[in-house]
């Protein structure tokens, strides 16, 4: 079973940024779908952004202009850049194979000032 491992997250104030991180340690790694999710305190793990084997992208509303996925096959990386971010963007991330029930540690993310 492949390992997922998240970083990049930590303090920020509200309209900062910040880049996600994710290795996925496979050679298959270029065949999978790949996404981020998140959770806030006390809600559900909501999916954030995907991205496809050929680069292709599709972003939740609260995702939308903001954050942009992205992915480097050879270094079997998926990341996450966040931008203007906002105190509702506190959660831990996630980043996750489509369709399957695999996850890492995930990686928090604070936004405060």
């Amino acid at each position: 079973q492949v390992q997922l491992v998240e970083s990049g997250g930590g303090s920020v104030e509200p309209g900062g940024s910040l880049r996600l991180s994710c290795v996925v340690p496979t050679n298959d790694f270029s065949t999978y779908d790949m996404s981020w999710f998140r959770r806030s305190p006390g809600k559900q793990r909501d999916l954030l952004a995907i991205i496809r084997t050929d680069g292709n992208t599709n972003y939740a509303a609260s995702a939308e202009g903001r954050f942009t996925i992205s992915r480097d096959n050879t270094q079997k990386m998926v990341y996450l850049q966040m931008n203007n971010l906002k105190p509702e963007d506190t959660a831990t991330y996630y980043c996750n194979r489509v369709g399957y029930n695999i996850w890492g540690q995930g990686t928090q993310v604070t936004v405060s000032s």
